[in-house]
């Protein structure tokens, strides 16, 4: 069976980690990537010997690049005319632009959560909703914290059953490199509900969602504390079963040293994970606990790597790779080494 061909829009924070999750998938074969200026991601991979094409992505931006001596392998029609599949991590409102040219070339597209729902015909999910995004031509994960969320509300959900859940998110700021958001010293409330319990819904129809989201000054992951009603009684041992046997989910002990956002990101940096991430979860199993009847638990988001797996997911899904979420889970996972 040939390889998948696949393509990347925008080479950022999302999609340099996408480029290289799809070079480590032996089913799929990374055509180049798209980009519109010489960034510091675009700069490291001449200085890394240009390891995959790189395209313009728009009319002119051949000059810009070509000026910081960095070869471009053609224009963004040119790369369309050789894919299957784009995996498009452009700025918020350039995907559904973008999609009118896929639409001509006749491509497929996995769009990120930062891009208008309107663009794709399934919100996606690899574990939750995998089978209704097979063979579909546009997909759309949900965010960082929706993403992460879900794999932790589905793993009680799959065990017993989930009629309803409340969330509170502490987000991350900005990521590490985003400086133009300035210092801050602020805690900053969003007006309940979050869109993350929102798309959660759009997932999972069939359980209730609501929740609050507080800004903090951080960089490194976001924290969600989750309160879910399970449809049978669960003991904290049998929710901790729950989360152990669910794909892309960490347990881990704050007697073990995993006492801060920051202590997950460390680990990353000892385990030599490329740029420290984690595509997993970290979920604290002494934060595991029971409110009456409600599950309650705390989770880890690291926004920069979470949403890679279920990306991938989306290709094996779009090009009817395999026929279920189990098996297309376990391959990614697999070839990332998850």
């Amino acid at each position: 069976m040939s390889k998948v061909k696949v393509g990347v829009a925008g080479y950022g924070v999302i999609g340099n980690r996408l480029a290289a999750g799809v070079v480590a998938q032996d089913d799929m074969e990374l055509v180049g990537v798209a980009d519109v200026a010489p960034t510091l991601a675009v700069r490291a991979l001449l200085e890394r010997g240009m390891p995959f094409p790189l395209f313009a992505a728009v009319p002119g931006s051949e000059q810009a690049l070509g000026d910081a001596g960095i070869p471009v392998s053609g224009t963004f029609a040119d790369l369309l005319d050789e894919v299957d599949v784009m995996l498009d991590s452009a700025p918020g409102g350039i995907g559904a632009k973008n999609k009118v040219k896929y639409l001509e070339h006749g491509v497929k597209a996995v769009f990120q959560g930062g891009e208008s729902g309107e663009v794709a015909d399934v919100f996606f999910h690899g574990t939750a909703n995998y089978e209704k995004g097979l063979g579909v031509d546009y997909l759309k994960l949900t965010s960082c914290n929706t993403t992460g969320l879900i794999r932790g509300i589905d793993a009680v959900h799959r065990a017993v059953g989930v009629s309803k859940t409340f969330i509170t998110i502490v987000r991350r700021v900005a990521d590490p490199g985003d400086t133009h958001r300035g210092l801050t010293n602020v805690l900053q409330v969003d007006p309940i509900p979050n869109h993350q319990a929102v798309d959660l819904m759009h997932i999972i129809p069939e359980i209730d969602a609501t929740g609050m989201l507080i800004h903090a000054p951080v960089t490194h992951g976001h924290i969600i504390t989750v309160s879910v009603t399970p449809k049978a009684k669960m003991s904290v041992e049998e929710a901790l079963e729950a989360f152990r046997a669910y794909p892309r989910i960490k347990v881990v002990r704050i007697a073990d040293g995993f006492n801060s956002n920051s202590s997950l990101f460390q680990w990353a940096r000892y385990m030599e994970y490329p740029r420290a991430d984690m595509y997993e979860i970290g979920l604290w199993e002494e934060m595991v606990g029971l409110s009456g009847d409600d599950i309650v638990f705390a989770i880890n988001i690291p926004q920069e790597a979470v949403t890679i797996p279920e990306t991938i997911d989306a290709v094996r899904a779009a090009m009817k790779m395999q026929p279920t979420s189990a098996d297309a889970v376990a391959a990614t996972d697999r070839y990332l080494g998850i």
